[in-house]
């Protein structure tokens, strides 16, 4: 389990990563080292999409993280509980690149899984 919380964290600097390439890439480097105070933003079709695929996996992030941290608390890290986190895991990285590529319907069901994957970890908890 400490190898998935480590890499959901690796997986949150790739979200950040690949949105300030995108949005750099639109505005330049000038802004993104700026304090931005101006309010522009990135206003193209893939800056959208990564700024969106960011706040997605942050809605999700939290939930991971207390049940993770709850797994590993009472030693309840096999199973389904290691098996949810998993699917959640390896979800959330299929996600983002099919939210970048802007494809309906499979990213939808990529999240689904991913929500399969904490709803597993909740079920390990409490059996």
């Amino acid at each position: 389990m400490l190898s998935l919380i480590v890499a959901s964290v690796a997986l949150l600097f790739v979200h950040i990563g690949a949105q300030v390439i995108v949005a750099t890439s639109e505005l330049g480097s000038a802004w993104n080292a700026g304090p931005r105070d101006e309010g522009v933003k990135p206003l193209g079709v893939a800056a959208g999409r990564a700024e969106r695929a960011l706040r997605n996996y942050l809605e999700t992030y939290p939930a991971f993280a207390v049940l993770a941290g709850a797994l590993v608390a009472s030693g309840r890290i096999d199973g389904i509980g290691f098996m949810g986190g998993a699917v959640w895991l390896i979800a959330r990285i299929i996600y983002l690149p099919l939210y970048l590529a802007g494809i309906p319907y499979w990213r939808t069901l990529v999240w689904l899984a991913a929500a399969l994957g904490l709803a597993l970890m909740a079920i390990r908890l409490l059996a």
